[in-house]
């Protein structure tokens, strides 16, 4: 490019790392900047230092800014947010996690369509969202097979998509790190059939979502991989049994209240998508009269499962944290990001900890402060 005189470059990476605060009062680190402008970390920090000499930017803790004077307010940018029903308590804290950071964002307004696990609210919902002209769409559905359908007609329509926690052709992914977390509960399961059956096991179970895809479902095969690492030898000619449980508390029982007529193992070990799934499978277990006889391991760490784990004696010795709480301010920097034209990652992977009865208290203090439903089958 030919050199333009007039251009400051310093002014220039000036507004640039300005424009990274997204909301008025937000507190950075110098790590937050360098990654949301792409600049280098010495011109962050130089600029930094210069805008706190000028009384642009604050600095009230070591390496934490924050910018003083506020961005003049333009029309705000309409998202969509597709949404899967609120049945699940994961979802329910996804969602409203979202609309509290668009709320305390003055740059955002957000418009919500439920497709209720349903097709065809899925397309019909796409189609809403692309008459509404939307600026971008956060689109958090599990059918892997309309994935392609709807990625495409989003793509023709110029309207960039955020995916939650399950990825589309075209779109920025933010969510679980499917593998990791698998791994994660599996060692966890491993290590818990070491310390009390010797590893001795007869059956490996895994409770899927089957239209979700491969990608979520690599979450079992990271819980398979991680109890296989842990107990080695002991393990490997252990049948591994995968059930579908469709995500949900009474498919997941009938799944396994099925499986459990024929199945004569004594000691197993189970894996399930996610909470809601490990709650159908440990009620099914418990009418059979077999709960000595199984270990199981969840996913998400939602209400639910916490107010089992606190259970005394209960069989779901854990359940991997996915901190949905959390996923809003994550979702509204992403979206931010994107219509600012910021470089953005092709994904965005949240925070995994496994929980269990020693560590659930600490973790979340306050769950008894909440009203949890009654699940039954």
């Amino acid at each position: 490019m030919k050199r333009d005189p007039y251009f400051i470059k310093s002014v220039f990476h000036s507004t640039v790392l300005m424009s990274a605060f997204t909301s008025p009062g937000e507190i950075l680190s110098q790590r937050d900047l360098v990654q949301r402008t792409g600049l280098s970390r010495g011109i962050v920090h130089r600029i930094l230092y210069t805008l706190e000499k000028s009384g642009i930017v604050e600095k009230p803790r070591s390496n934490q800014y924050r910018l003083l004077i506020h961005k003049s307010r333009h029309n705000k940018w309409k998202i969509g947010y597709g949404m899967p029903g609120i049945d699940s308590m994961f979802v329910r804290e996804v969602t409203q996690s979202l609309q509290a950071a668009v709320e305390r964002s003055d740059e955002l307004e957000l418009l919500i369509l439920d497709h209720r696990y349903n097709s065809k609210n899925i397309i019909k919902n796409t189609d809403h969202f692309i008459r509404e002209r939307v600026a971008l769409v956060i689109e958090y559905q599990v059918d892997e097979r309309l994935a392609d359908f709807v990625a495409d007609r989003y793509h023709e329509a110029n309207i960039p998509v955020i995916t939650v926690n399950n990825p589309y052709p075209h779109a920025t992914y933010f969510g679980a790190n499917n593998y990791r977390a698998g791994l994660i509960g599996g060692r966890h399961l491993g290590r818990w059939a070491s310390s009390h059956w010797d590893g001795q096991i007869e059956e490996i179970i895994m409770v899927e979502l089957g239209h979700a895809g491969s990608i979520p479902k690599s979450r079992l095969i990271g819980m398979e991989r991680g109890i296989r690492e842990v107990l080695g030898s002991r393990v490997e000619k252990v049948p591994v049994t995968y059930l579908d449980g469709d995500g949900q508390f009474e498919p997941s029982w009938a799944a396994m209240r099925k499986h459990l007529r024929k199945s004569r193992a004594e000691r197993m070990l189970i894996g399930t998508m996610n909470d809601g799934s490990a709650l159908g499978v440990l009620r099914a277990i418990e009418e059979a009269g077999r709960l000595e006889g199984c270990a199981i391991m969840g996913q998400n760490g939602s209400p639910e499962g916490r107010r089992e784990l606190r259970r005394p004696n209960t069989r779901l010795i854990g359940s991997v944290a996915y901190f949905p709480e959390t996923y809003g301010d994550g979702l509204v920097r992403l979206a931010l990001d994107i219509l600012n034209r910021r470089f953005v990652p092709p994904a965005v992977f949240t925070r995994h900890l496994l929980l269990t009865r020693d560590n659930v208290d600490r973790l979340y203090p306050n769950d008894s402060l909440m009203k949890f439903p009654i699940l039954t089958a």
